[in-house]
């Protein structure tokens, strides 16, 4: 196991150097935000879409095109709106007069990396025409079934700072989304770089491709590969049961603060993020800190808080932290 792991290691070190020539092309463009770079790395590795939930002017919407430039692929940004319908979302059959059929007129969906600004503005038939391409990376239209191109991938974000008029994503739907990412205002010094960048006499060069999107589909199939140690196992599984029946892990706190736990969405995801976060990291196994890292953005929309911790101010991310530091680390 040990000579078999040194060369999976020695082989995920090649195969992962072009993951920084694509962070030092989004660089050239953002200041700070390496998180969210890194979470969208994470998504794009590991086939999971992504909740960005920040207020406005974050970079949200320059991170993901970017991104998209750096890997040569399609990228569409929806701007999700009341009116939305889900035919402006998938397409639709248009009536050709002059050949008297019907044509398909495919909608924006069909791109590789998808921009869903402000997903909770649509309502639940939108959402949910979205939801259904991301879960089963298929659109229907008409009779026909159409096979979105790989890679794909669903950024979604929305505003936490303005709820009137808005339309919540269901719990059950949220769940499909492999993280939620909260994205924080950037430092001053990161401020301070950016006016400096942005302000400047010369424009910053723009985005140059640097790989190309046969690349990604290869690294997925090595991130998948990563070893995961069955010690790693029980420590996802243990976090997660823990949400659900914190009285068996010691957690008698929690007690009337958690209306449901955790799915089993979260264990899965939880896995499949830290192989990627490992990726990036250049090597070929899981660590208990990559479980760390994660664990919060894989958690922190998949746990329904009660009456109670509404009441007392409990949060989400409260309940994980407590897990988290009440759980042996192995």
């Amino acid at each position: 196991m040990d000579f078999n792991l040194a060369i999976l290691n020695e082989q995920i070190q090649k195969e992962s150097v072009f993951v920084d020539a694509i962070q030092s092309e989004l660089k050239k463009v953002l200041v700070g935000q390496e998180k969210m770079v890194q979470r969208l790395l994470i998504g794009l590795l590991a086939e999971g879409h992504i909740l960005l939930e920040g207020v406005p002017g974050l970079a949200k919407t320059l991170a993901v095109k970017s991104l998209a430039q750096a890997i040569n692929t399609k990228f569409h940004r929806i701007q999700f709106t009341p009116d939305l319908l889900p035919s402006d979302l998938i397409g639709t059959l248009i009536y050709n007069q002059k050949e008297s059929s019907f044509e398909v007129k495919k909608g924006p969906i069909f791109a590789n990396i998808i921009l869903a600004d402000e997903i909770n503005r649509s309502p639940a038939k939108v959402q949910a025409a979205l939801l259904e391409a991301m879960e089963e990376k298929q659109v229907s239209i008409g009779d026909t079934t159409y096979l979105l191109e790989e890679p794909f991938l669903v950024l979604a974000t929305q505003n936490p700072i303005e709820q009137e008029g808005t339309y919540p994503l269901p719990e059950a739907q949220v769940d499909r989304f492999m993280l939620k990412v909260k994205v924080d205002y950037p430092s001053q010094e990161d401020e301070m770089k950016m006016l400096t960048l942005l302000t400047a006499n010369v424009l910053p060069d723009a985005v140059s491709s640097v790989v190309k999107p046969k690349q990604i589909l290869n690294a997925r199939k090595i991130v998948r590969s990563i070893y995961v140690d069955e010690k790693i196992h029980k420590y996802v599984t243990d976090i997660v049961f823990a949400t659900r029946y914190p009285d068996k892990f010691k957690l008698e706190s929690l007690r009337g603060l958690i209306d449901v736990g955790a799915s089993p969405r979260a264990s899965l995801n939880l896995v499949k993020a830290a192989k990627a976060h490992a990726f990036l990291q250049h090597r070929g196994y899981v660590t208990p800190e990559d479980i760390r890292e994660l664990g919060m953005d894989v958690l922190r929309h998949r746990i329904l808080l009660s009456f109670e911790a509404e009441a007392e101010d409990v949060t989400a991310e409260d309940i994980i932290k407590t897990v988290f530091d009440t759980i042996p680390v192995p």
